[in-house]
């Protein structure tokens, strides 16, 4: 009786997380990923989200679905059309977590430049610290970046001080796009006014998290940038992070944010 009421009481303590990952021609990394993610002792279900790979990377998935799919962990994937932006994927990817009924969702790039062992840090101040959004933060202490340019680390981190400064958001990471969201998060925003697509979105979604009220906590990781594969990033991407950020603070002054109510946690 007593080993019954034991599992139980395991089973109640356990939580649904699902890691999104976007891809456009990943083939060299997207294996390697998913095994890396499963390897783990903590578990995760999967969601990629392929916007057409020309390099036939959704099919790599599907092979790879036929292995890993179970009781306990789960491989997901939805294939687009064409490339439609990171911020779309990651909206659809926060669709499916909703529908799906998951307690923790993270947002993760392909490329290894997350280390898929940071995961289970994310999920520790969600979960234990009772964070609402967790930010793995290349800035926090110092600038956690290897491999990178010398420029491309002074535009990231020059973006991350201008956002501060025009909204106010006591975030020094802005554009990370390595988080740990609590469902509750995603309910209460209005993903159906995210309006960006590249950088900017990152820095919108920690923007709305932060007027209404949540809970968020920046962890230092290690950024290494991709050894594999192309990097997606561009000057259009760029140009919408630099003006994007003064319209969403504009915006922001004719809008009210619901303040939640932080007394009652769920997870």
């Amino acid at each position: 009786m007593i080993k019954i009421l034991s599992l139980e009481f395991k089973k109640s303590l356990r939580v649904k997380s699902l890691v999104i990952i976007p891809t456009y021609n990943e083939i060299e990394n997207i294996e390697l990923i998913i095994r890396s993610i499963f390897s783990l002792k903590t578990t995760f279900d999967i969601l990629i989200i392929d916007d057409g790979s020309p390099d036939k990377t959704a099919e790599k998935v599907k092979d790879l679905q036929n292995e890993f799919n179970s009781k306990h962990q789960q491989l997901h994937l939805i294939e687009r059309k064409e490339k439609l932006g990171l911020g779309t994927a990651y909206l659809k990817g926060f669709e499916f977590a909703l529908a799906n009924n998951y307690d923790y969702v993270f947002e993760m790039d392909a490329d290894f430049s997350h280390d898929p062992k940071d995961l289970k840090r994310l999920l520790r101040a969600a979960r234990v610290e009772r964070y609402d959004l967790v930010i793995g933060s290349r800035y926090i202490e110092g600038v956690n970046v290897v491999n990178w340019p010398l420029g491309r680390v002074l535009l990231s981190y020059i973006a991350s001080l201008y956002t501060r400064i025009i909204t106010g958001m006591p975030v020094h990471d802005a554009t990370a796009g390595f988080k740990c969201y609590k469902i509750k998060v995603l309910r209460t925003i209005d993903l159906s006014a995210i309006r960006f697509v590249g950088y900017a979105f990152q820095i919108e979604m920690k923007f709305n998290a932060w007027k209404h009220g949540f809970k968020i906590k920046e962890i230092p990781i290690v950024f290494t940038d991709r050894i594999r594969g192309d990097s997606k990033m561009s000057i259009k991407i760029f140009n919408e992070a630099l003006f994007g950020v003064i319209q969403m603070k504009v915006g922001s002054l004719f809008k009210k944010y619901k303040k939640v109510n932080r007394t009652v946690s769920t997870v």
